[in-house]
């Protein structure tokens, strides 16, 4: 791959006199690896971490022998949402203290090595189905506190095997926050830190979620099919109405059609149907 020129090969010759002038970097070449050993040995380093330059722009990343992966460190760094090209041998990743809004679905699949995810003191709101697609393996450690979280789908964390810290949110308890809460791994140490903000049962708001000894599927349930029940008696009061109002009014007109008939006068007999009656009899 070397070309053979002043630069990587050596001594190069004057073209005037033909005598060779050494400079102090063709010394230190005539001395040491060569130029073009060297750039060989830049590119195979390159092809053998190719992580370290996927690295994404304002965060850091740091090779782990323990581990045998990255530390991918984003603290502070203003990002308003993950980045999207993360080593794909990211063992630990740091998002903490930035301004990250949502976590889209799957947008971790590919991290298939990560152990810890830290998305603390961020602004995330709520948690989709498959927020955490594909780490739910190898993920040990889920930080989402000191976020405005206020709700999650119910199978959000159904598959994880983490510990989650999910305290300091606005949450608001629900059903599918109860369903949520109970698919977790370690909920009774995750829903010991959540309070609700809000709730279905108001005597709950701002009562640690374990507090809350009701089953609020249920309890959603019931307030459905009763106001099914208040709509149905609704519409059949409405029918109702509607048939009495209908069958009075046809009385009404019907009486006043009658009372028309038999105020309109008798007709008068003629005088050769009376004399006809005569002869007959």
């Amino acid at each position: 791959m070397c070309v053979r020129d002043q630069w990587c090969c050596g001594p190069r010759r004057d073209a005037a006199d033909g005598l060779v002038s050494m400079t102090l970097l063709d010394v230190w070449l005539s001395r040491s690896i060569p130029m073009c050993l060297l750039l060989q040995s830049l590119v195979l380093m390159a092809l053998c971490f190719p992580s370290a330059s996927m690295c994404p722009k304002g965060c850091i990343c740091q090779r782990d022998p323990h581990l045998h992966g990255l530390n991918v460190t984003c603290s502070q760094s203003r990002l308003k949402e993950i980045p999207p090209s993360l080593p794909v041998d990211t063992v630990l990743l740091r998002l903490d203290h930035n301004q990250i809004g949502a976590v889209p679905d799957q947008t971790f699949h590919g991290l298939r090595l990560l152990r810890e995810l830290n998305l603390s003191y961020n602004a995330v709101e709520t948690l989709g189905e498959a927020a955490f697609s594909g780490i739910e393996g190898t993920l040990q450690v889920l930080d989402l506190s000191h976020n405005r979280i206020t709700s999650v789908h119910k199978d959000a964390f159904a598959r994880l095997k983490a510990r989650v810290i999910v305290d300091d949110n606005p949450w608001h308890c629900d059903c599918a926050l109860q369903q949520a809460i109970s698919g977790m791994a370690h909920n009774h140490e995750a829903a010991a830190r959540v309070l609700c903000r809000s709730s279905e049962l108001r005597d709950q708001e701002g009562r640690p979620f374990l507090a809350v000894d009701t089953d609020l599927c249920n309890l959603a349930k019931r307030t459905t099919d009763y106001a099914m029940l208040v709509t149905m008696f609704g519409w059949f009061a409405m029918v109702i109405s509607y048939v009495v109002y209908y069958v009075r009014q046809n009385q009404e007109d019907a009486r006043r059609h009658l009372e028309y008939l038999k105020s309109l006068p008798s007709k008068p007999k003629k005088p050769d149907e009376a004399d006809d009656i005569s002869t007959v009899v």
